[in-house]
């Protein structure tokens, strides 16, 4: 099957095809609501470029159209947007695609671990730590947003349950890795490195 580029699936596109699928509205709208109900976590849209540059992309495709321009005193006139019959069809399309394929992202941390024995390890070593802590913090934010929800349905809060398993595991893989380098079991050298190129030299 031949992939349609031109359609490629975008997660911000599907986020803004899914505030259209409510109401019309307006840009400023959506990057304020977006990071109101914290889904600037999942997708870039703390600038607000970028969710101009997708509905560029999302009017070229026709997935969403021009609806009216609004007129106001205090602010710039403001551009309504609305999502199309094929706009709808391509968001549920997007939204299956995302929720079953696997391996389709290139996160930076698991490049980064891919080529990490360019530092050495004791410098890895204290990166993990500090990545530790900070995912720790993140563990808090998540569990004090769990406990501001209230009794909110957990169809709410699926996002904050995927989001703390991934970073509990990590957690838990950060603390084996580091004790690995406390006990000696990890490590490596000059040395090292250039026996392990020569013994998996390409032929």
């Amino acid at each position: 099957m031949v992939m349609d580029t031109k359609t490629r699936r975008s997660p911000l596109g599907l986020m803004i095809l899914s505030m259209l699928h409510l109401e019309p509205t307006h840009a400023y709208r959506m990057q304020k609501l977006l990071i109101q109900w914290g889904k600037d976590r999942v997708v870039n849209v703390r600038q607000r470029a970028s969710v101009y540059q997708t509905l560029d992309r999302l009017l070229r495709l026709r997935l969403i159209e021009v609806r009216e321009t609004v007129k106001t005193e205090s602010h710039p006139d403001r551009i309504l947007y609305a999502i199309t019959l094929k706009g709808r069809e391509k968001a549920r399309a997007w939204l299956r695609e995302m929720l079953t394929t696997v391996g389709s992202e290139f996160p930076e941390f698991p490049a980064a671990v891919s080529v990490l024995t360019m530092l050495p390890p004791e410098e890895v070593r204290r990166d993990f730590e500090i990545r530790s802590a900070a995912l720790a913090k993140e563990l808090d934010r998540l569990e004090a947003e769990r406990r501001e929800a209230g009794k909110l349905p957990r169809l709410f809060l699926l996002e904050n349950d995927y989001r703390t398993v991934l970073v509990t595991a990590e957690l838990r893989w950060l603390a084996s890795v580091i004790a690995g380098f406390d006990n000696g079991s990890l490590g490596w050298d000059a040395k090292m490195l250039r026996d392990v190129a020569d013994t998996f030299k390409p032929v």
